[in-house]
Formats: structure tokens, sequence, C-alpha cells
């Protein structure tokens, strides 16, 4: 168990790294679940952004609706059978991506403004090595 509070003279990183090695193997576990969230870019068709902190495992789709990101309907709550949480990946990120199923590129046919770049972003699921991510809603959803 932890006590005591934080000391304004020591630098925050170096009183973290402290609290890591006081804690069991679990604890630290879940300390830097949270300490090293995904960071993912919403940019809307007018150029408005908002970088976002998301976690991993959880989809992009996810992520977008639980910070009211908006562009992002997800009609279908993230089951992969509408095109209402369509994204542009930014060129930047489409090496680093699986590519599109069978399903979403189905799916992908019913979007608005479809580019080679569209993903639907219930299909995109947030890891560390996507830390960074950009992603652009279209004009308007399906």
């Amino acid at each position: 168990m932890l006590t005591g509070g934080f000391d304004a003279g020591v630098p925050l990183a170096k009183q973290a790294a402290h609290i890591l090695k006081s804690l069991s193997s679990k604890q630290s576990q879940l300390f830097r679940k949270f300490d090293n969230m995904t960071k993912i870019t919403f940019r809307d068709h007018a150029g408005k952004t908002r970088t976002i902190e998301a976690e991993d495992g959880s989809t992009v789709m996810e992520t977008a609706i639980r910070n009211d990101i908006p562009g992002i309907e997800a009609e279908c709550g993230g089951s992969c059978s509408c095109a209402t949480c369509h994204v542009y990946v930014d060129d930047a990120w489409l090496e680093k991506l699986p590519k599109a199923g069978p399903l979403e590129e189905d799916m992908l046919d019913f979007a608005f403004d479809v580019r080679p770049n569209s993903r639907l972003s219930c299909q995109i699921t947030v890891k560390p090595e996507l830390d960074g991510l950009v992603v652009e809603t279209p004009e308007k959803q399906g």
C-alpha cells in the first residue's frame, strides 16, 4: 500500500519511477496501463483536430464515442453492420494497420465519399504501435 503524498521539489517522473518500484507486479501492470495510453488525433472535414487518449484493446470507434467526437455516429455499435463510423486514415498510418477484411470492404460500399484510405473505425483496434494515429471524419456518414 502506498502512503504519503507527492513532493513538489522532486520531478514527477522520478516520483512515479519510485512508486513503480514499490508496487507488486500486478499493481505495476495496472499503473502502466493507465500511464501509457495511446493517443489518437481525430480531424473533422473542416480541419479541426482533437487528440484523445485511447485505451489499448478498444477500437477507434469506441474511443470516438466515449469522447463525443463529432462525425462518428456508430449506429450499429461496432458490429461492422453499417458504415456510420467511416474515417479516412492518414496516409502515414495506412501501412501500420491490418488490411480491411471482406466484411469491412462490403460495408464501405455504403459509406459516403469512399477513398483509398477509407476504413471503418470499429475495425481498428487501438494498440501501442498506433500511438499518434491520425484519422479524419468525412463530411457526412452513410
